[in-house]
C-alpha cells in the first residue's frame, strides 16, 4: 500500500474567520438562562419542602435562601426570567417573518439585554 501524503489542515477553519455576532451570543444566552433557572427553582423548591418537613430543615434551607448566595441565585434568576421572556417575544416577532435583517436583529438583541437588566432593577425596587 502506498503511503498517502498527509496534508496539514487546521482543525476548525471556520473558527479562524468567524466573528461572534450579537444574535448568536443572545441565542446562546437564552439557552444558558433557561438552564440556569433550574438552580433558582431547585432552591425555591428545597425551601418549600423544608418548610413542610420540619423546623430544623426549614432553618437550614432558610439560612441558605436568605444568605448572600440565595440573594445572588434569586437575583440572577429574576434577571434570567426577564431575559428569557424578552427573548421569547423576539422569537415570536421572528416567527411572523419580520426582523431578520442584521440591523433589526442586533437592535432586538440589545433590547433583550438592556431591557432585562432594566426590568430586573425595576422589579427589585418595586418588591422592596
Amino acid at each position: 500500500m502506498a503511503n498517502a501524503k498527509r496534508v496539514e489542515r487546521p482543525l476548525s477553519p471556520h473558527l479562524q474567520i468567524y466573528r461572534p455576532q450579537l444574535t448568536s451570543m443572545t441565542s446562546i444566552l437564552t439557552r444558558i438562562t433557561g438552564n440556569g433557572l433550574i438552580v433558582g427553582t431547585m432552591l425555591a423548591v428545597w425551601w418549600l419542602l423544608a418548610a413542610a418537613t420540619s423546623p430544623e430543615a426549614f432553618a437550614t434551607a432558610n439560612a441558605v435562601a436568605t444568605s448572600w448566595f440565595g440573594d445572588l441565585v434569586f437575583t440572577a434568576s429574576l434577571w434570567a426570567i426577564w431575559y428569557h421572556y424578552l427573548a421569547g417575544l423576539r422569537h415570536l416577532y421572528w416567527d411572523s417573518g419580520k426582523g431578520f435583517d442584521i440591523p433589526t436583529a442586533e437592535k432586538l438583541g440589545w433590547a433583550c439585554i438592556i431591557g432585562s437588566v432594566v426590568l430586573t432593577i425595576i422589579t427589585i425596587i418595586l418588591v422592596q
